[in-house]
């Protein structure tokens, strides 16, 4: 399936797409403290216009990653942390490389110095993914939060691009 992946730029029609891949994560346990997903101009809001990519499969999403500022401060403007949801029928069949590879080549043409990723800890593949393109484990967030009653450890690691951010 790798091979037949098309990777381009999120639009606000592929939503209703990219709303059940998330609600998919949502059901799953681990992938976000989310109970409900949010609503489009909410999501809207909460990432930068740049680096949004879905991953197609003959025209039907299988995947997508965003990034979300850090922090409103000006210093912060190159530090984001992403979003990413791959479909249960295209786990493990490279979708999510393909996604990580894109933001991070577009984040860095973007400016973006700095991308971080926090993943419940029992999370292992997305762990993997994310190692395999440099991120580095920061620390271990203990219970960081509640999931349906239960406290959540989050996995914090980061990337540091080896191009922005380097005068």
């Amino acid at each position: 399936m790798a091979e037949q992946v098309m990777i381009d730029a999120m639009k606000p029609t592929d939503w209703d797409q990219v709303r059940a891949i998330f609600i998919e994560g949502i059901e799953g346990g681990n992938a976000t403290f989310r109970t409900t997903p949010p609503t489009w101009e909410q999501w809207d809001a909460g990432h930068l216009n740049e680096c949004r990519f879905v991953a197609r499969v003959d025209g039907e999403i299988v995947g997508w990653i965003a990034l979300s500022p850090f922090s409103n401060n000006t210093f912060h403007k190159g530090v984001t942390e992403d979003s990413i949801y791959i479909s249960n029928r295209a786990q493990g069949m490279g979708v999510g490389t393909k996604l990580l590879k894109k933001c991070i080549e577009e984040s860095e043409k973007s400016g973006i110095w700095t991308i971080q990723a926090q993943i419940f800890s029992e999370n292992a593949s997305s762990i993997h993914l994310h190692q395999k393109f440099g991120f580095r484990e920061v620390g271990v967030r203990e219970r960081f939060g509640q999931l349906n009653g239960v406290w959540r450890d989050v996995t914090l690691l980061d990337r540091r691009s080896t191009i922005v951010g380097q005068d």
